[in-house]
């Protein structure tokens, strides 16, 4: 209805007339626009923008569409139905600035929508124009009236912005405390302006600028800690779905199997797959392909385990140096075969649409969705693994094996069995963690040799074979990379992590806790 009233207002202004003048606009406010002063054609914009009647828009449309012509006199006019104009009429040439003017002006018209979202679309495009004083009204009779929050905080913005041009020193100073309040550290140039020397006259702007400033500034690093600890919550958590298998295999079993960063990429190029299988045959439920992936990359990765264990593993327990050598020879086998399939190139696997994006919190950080995904989904697999080892026969069997393995066998438990179960639990476990990897960047033959070093830091500091301590050191080390990147450099940063690791091994070589009564024989 809006746009049908802007349409008959620009008919009824041409109709019947080979030239027409804009009724109900003064000529005088129409003037500027056939000028050269830039400034005051902007105002002149701003001004038309804040009558809000049908007749200024139609202006302003006419005026953005190339179509608002001024004679040599002066006279500014829109062409009739037939399109004769006066003799010596130009077209008003329209720049870059202009532009963004008029689109805030007529944004400014929408504020009445009764759409929230147009309402929320305007108030921005005005925001990112230039706000002018000629607008404080329509903008100010909006805040009162609006009732959504996100539009209130948007329109309580452009109103403080509009506030600082006053020339009433009181409301430059509460639009100065404003703009503080906001929380919105893209008003800090504005509020470091006036401070400038010579910029602001008045010493109780200028005060309340500073004022503001600072707790911008307190803001913004709360929000940067804030950032920093979310980031090392989800390296933490990483960390934690690609270190969790290994705590099996290494940690319980004794195995130290290199090749658990190519059970990753599997697990990755699984996903990969399920993803690729729903764009062609469920394209229409392609979103919701995560969820077939979880147990599909489960599967592939614990069948591949428990073939790895049945060939090569099951001769070398208790040799640790011998199952080192194999596995690392396997781990390269793997990533030749993955790139003979697949190609040397990384593969894309698209976060679903329920996983883009991300929430705003403390007025400008951003927590992911994706993020935000992973760390519950490593709470939950931690869960899971715990009350598997914990709380069912297959978890008695598993810590039986591996802390008195002769004596398991006399009582009758199947050890070859378990051991091959085990492994598969630990080979689907770092699966799962392929799935997350691949939501967080491209799948590609190199993937897990980027975390084969650290999953066997975080297992060998939080004490092999040990659950908690595998999760305390995985989110105890995301979140030390993460404070201490800022400062130090990622490659420092390494660097200390990896001498802490080791001076903390050789003062406590159980790590942070111990098993005990492991026997593998």
């Amino acid at each position: 209805m809006h746009v049908l009233r802007v349409l008959l207002a620009a008919l009824w202004l041409v109709a019947g007339a080979a030239w027409a003048t804009p009724a109900g606009v003064a000529p005088a406010l129409l003037a500027p626009l056939a000028g050269d002063d830039p400034d005051a054609r902007v105002t002149a914009v701003a001004s038309l923008g804040a009558l809000g009647t049908p007749q200024a828009a139609a202006v302003l449309r006419a005026l953005q569409d190339d179509a608002l012509y001024a004679t040599a006199e002066g006279e500014v006019g829109i062409a009739g139905p037939d399109g004769s104009l006066p003799e010596g009429a130009e077209t008003i040439m329209v720049n870059n600035r202009l532009r963004v003017a008029i689109a805030a002006a007529l944004s400014g018209m929408d504020l009445g929508a009764p759409q929230p979202a147009r309402r929320l679309a305007a108030a921005r495009a005005m925001l990112d124009g230039e706000p002018d004083p000629a607008q404080s009204a329509p903008a100010r009779r909006a805040l009162v009236q609006e009732t959504d929050d996100e539009v209130r905080a948007v329109l309580a913005l452009l109103v403080a912005r509009i506030g600082l041009q006053s020339n009433d020193p009181a409301e430059r100073r509460t639009a100065a405390v404003q703009l503080g309040e906001s929380g919105n550290a893209a008003q800090r140039p504005l509020l470091q302006a006036l401070l400038e020397p010579g910029f602001e006259t008045d010493e109780s702007v200028r005060v309340a600028a500073a004022t503001a400033l600072a707790a911008l500034d307190g803001r913004q690093r709360r929000a940067d800690l804030a950032g920093r600890l979310f980031q090392g919550l989800s390296l933490g958590s990483v960390l934690l779905l690609a270190a969790l298998g290994l705590a099996i295999t290494f940690g319980l079993m004794g195995v130290i199997n290199m090749a658990h960063g190519e059970l990753l990429m599997i697990g990755a190029y699984t996903t990969w797959l399920v993803q690729s299988l729903f764009r062609h045959y469920l394209p229409e439920s392609v979103d919701w392909y995560l969820l077939a992936a979880l147990p599909a990359a489960f599967l592939v990765a614990a069948l591949a385990g428990m073939a790895l264990e049945r060939t090569v593993i099951r001769w070398l327990y208790g040799r640790p140096l011998e199952t080192l050598l194999a596995t690392w020879g396997i781990s390269l086998v793997l990533m030749q075969g993955v790139r003979t399939l697949f190609g040397a190139q990384n593969v894309e696997v698209a976060n679903p649409a329920w996983m883009a994006g991300g929430v705003t919190v403390l007025g400008s950080l951003v927590l992911p969705y994706n993020r935000i995904a992973i760390i519950v989904f490593a709470a939950l697999v931690t869960a899971a693994v715990w009350l598997l080892l914990n709380a069912t026969r297959l978890g008695l069997f598993v810590r039986a094996v591996m802390q008195n393995r002769r004596m398991a066998d006399c009582v009758g438990v199947p050890t070859g069995c378990i051991d091959m179960l085990t492994f598969g639990l630990g080979s689907g476990i770092a699966g799962l963690g392929g799935v997350a990897l691949s939501q967080l960047g491209n799948v590609g033959p190199d993937l897990g040799q980027a975390y084969i070093i650290d999953s066997f830091m975080v297992v060998v500091l939080g004490g092999v074979g040990q659950l908690a301590g595998t999760v305390i050191a995985a989110l105890g080390l995301g979140e030390l990379t993460k404070l201490l990147e800022p400062f130090t450099g990622a490659v420092l940063t390494k660097i200390g992590i990896l001498v802490f690791i080791v001076v903390f091994i050789q003062r406590r070589p159980q790590g942070l806790f111990a098993l005990k009564g492991r026997s593998v024989e």
